[in-house]
């Protein structure tokens, strides 16, 4: 038997994703409606697969998936939504998900997933696929005697637009469903790529170099 662990913060939805779910008479799904009571299930029980809802209150799916595969690396996660993922795919794989599943899925689309991750198949449908592409950007810095490539990733842009923004690391934190912790590393990265010492200069440089836009400008050093 095929044990799932389903947390969604809808229950009709939950719900009926479990109807659809037991349907394969091998597979036995417990629902929980918060990332809170899988917590506390997961002390207790273990499955041989967990689907999370993405945008939840309190604990997002993204954060649960933090917390349970730094618990237990080997942990099989889907993300089951209905959202757009694009703005946190590299997040969510840096977390250790399994794969994705829209909540339009069919029936037999769901339980394709779930063998498939259980099989160690990476799971990305085709409609979700073309979302999910790793950016980075490149750019040159000139002293006058050396050339140095620099490379922003996705998550480091993320953070310099929120910080134009006029965010505070634990709003951005917040924000990106990432800890306080990681924001200050990151941050720390990104003045050493830019060569600078504080965020007003981060600021100016970004803006300089394309990497943020007039638009984010509402910070003031």
């Amino acid at each position: 038997m095929i044990r799932v662990l389903l947390v969604d913060d809808h229950p009709s939805v939950g719900e009926g994703t479990r109807h659809m779910i037991e349907q394969d008479p091998d597979i036995k799904v417990t629902i929980v409606f918060s990332g809170v009571e899988a917590l506390e299930k997961l002390e207790h029980e273990t499955y041989d697969l967990m689907l999370f809802d993405l945008n939840m209150p309190v604990i997002s799916g993204l954060e649960l998936t933090k917390r349970v595969t730094m618990a237990n690396a080997d942990a099989i996660v889907l993300i089951y939504t209905g959202y757009d993922l694009a703005s946190h795919y590299n997040m969510l794989m840096d977390s250790g998900v399994s794969g994705f599943i829209s909540k339009a899925a069919t029936r037999e689309q769901l339980i394709t997933a779930i063998r498939c991750a259980l099989r160690g198949e990476a799971v990305v449908p085709i409609q979700l696929l073309k979302q999910l592409r790793r950016s980075e950007v490149r750019f040159q810095q000139t002293d006058g005697k050396t050339v140095e490539e620099v490379s922003i990733n996705e998550k480091e842009q993320l953070i310099l637009r929120e910080v134009a923004s006029g965010g505070s690391n634990k709003e951005i934190a917040a924000k990106l469903y990432i800890s306080q912790r990681t924001v200050e590393y990151n941050l720390t990265r990104i003045f050493e790529k830019l060569g600078v010492r504080s965020r007003s200069e981060a600021i100016v440089e970004a803006n300089r170099l394309g990497l943020i836009n007039e638009r984010d400008l509402t910070y003031n050093s």
